[in-house]
């Protein structure tokens, strides 16, 4: 083979020498390794739909948590009977003088039929005794679940088969059903029938139902789950290590769990939210006076058919955050879990 000549050697060592010379390219942000978090979170931003949801349901909850300081901002009181204390907003028949339910620069969402109640602020309360009751619901429905699912799938025999069966009887029977009929016998153990239940301990009262029969899917769907990942080999390995069961929960199992966690709460959420308004609905929980969103619809279908101003509101409010946080649920699966995009 011919050696190159001194002429054509040369641009080939330039080239050579620059190319020693030249900086390695540095790595690009899309190589650099990212945790699964920083990535769904990543994919959840891209998500318009999801990202729109999520600042509905924080407006929501903004509103209930600020409802006291925004009805001292706008003057008015949930209690106070606005029609009974001033006979020109209110006709012989108990309805508002004014049109559209009596709505004005003083009261934006009208007053209440028959006593005169700020729709505005009864709104606020009611978004305000709704939402702590769900989440407080969503949040001891999700720690039973994860205890008992867990403890079920990670010990098996007979401990699984105990909790299988509870599990089954739970499912098969109406939740409503078991509201409706156990609440009411739980009242009156704690109360006597002469005296008035404390809106406490009816709050308390009906968390705790709620609770105690809601917990049986979560715990399901983390007892499946548990039962495939313990025969994965990093859990084996933890056990041949000698690694306690407290151990291989917490830091081999949990740590795969959080996506159907997750999921599930943000899902069981809106569904705890319309469980208790048609509670309230029917009476069962939350009554009159109190403020509640079920309350209002409650109300308000008392009167529908001369203005339905009263349960607009109320309805419409509670559709549009129920809609949010279903969306903000199927986005934040997604986001976590890309193959199950539809």
């Amino acid at each position: 083979m011919t050696p190159p000549t001194p002429s054509a050697a040369a641009p080939l060592e330039a080239t050579d020498e620059s190319a020693e010379k030249r900086p390695a390219p540095a790595p690009s942000k899309g190589n650099e390794s990212r945790s699964p978090g920083r990535l769904a979170w990543n994919r959840f931003k891209r998500d318009r739909t999801g990202v729109i949801s999520a600042c509905v349901v924080a407006l929501f909850f903004l509103v209930g948590i600020c409802a006291p300081l925004i009805a001292k901002l706008y003057g008015k009181d949930p209690y106070a009977t606005y029609g009974q204390d001033d006979p020109s907003l209110l006709n012989e028949f108990g309805f508002p003088i004014k049109p559209n339910g009596g709505i004005s620069s003083d009261f934006w969402f009208g007053i209440e039929p028959g006593l005169g109640r700020d729709v505005f602020t009864f709104l606020l309360y009611g978004i305000r005794n709704s939402l702590l009751i769900a989440a407080a619901t969503t949040l001891l429905v999700t720690v039973l679940g994860v205890v008992i699912g867990v403890t079920a799938g990670y010990l098996g025999g007979k401990t699984d088969y105990l909790i299988g069966r509870v599990v089954d009887i739970l499912l098969a029977f109406p939740s409503t059903l078991f509201f409706i009929a156990f609440w009411p016998v739980m009242i009156s153990i704690l109360v006597s029938p002469e005296e008035e239940t404390p809106v406490w301990l009816t709050v308390v009262s009906l968390i705790t139902i709620m609770t105690a029969f809601g917990w049986a899917p979560m715990a399901r769907l983390l007892r499946g789950e548990v039962l495939a990942l313990r025969e994965r080999e990093f859990v084996e390995a933890a056990k041949v290590s000698g690694a306690s069961p407290t151990r291989i929960i917490f830091k081999e199992l949990l740590p795969n769990l959080w996506t159907p966690i997750l999921i599930q709460a943000t899902l069981a959420l809106p569904m705890y939210v319309t469980a208790e308004a048609g509670l309230a609905f029917l009476g069962v929980g939350l009554t009159d006076p109190t403020p509640d969103w079920g309350v209002m619809i409650q109300n308000g279908a008392k009167v529908y058919q001369n203005d339905i101003t009263f349960m607009l509101f109320p309805g419409v409010s509670m559709v549009i955050f129920v809609i949010a946080f279903n969306l903000l649920g199927d986005s934040v699966r997604d986001a976590l879990d890309p193959k199950s995009r539809r």
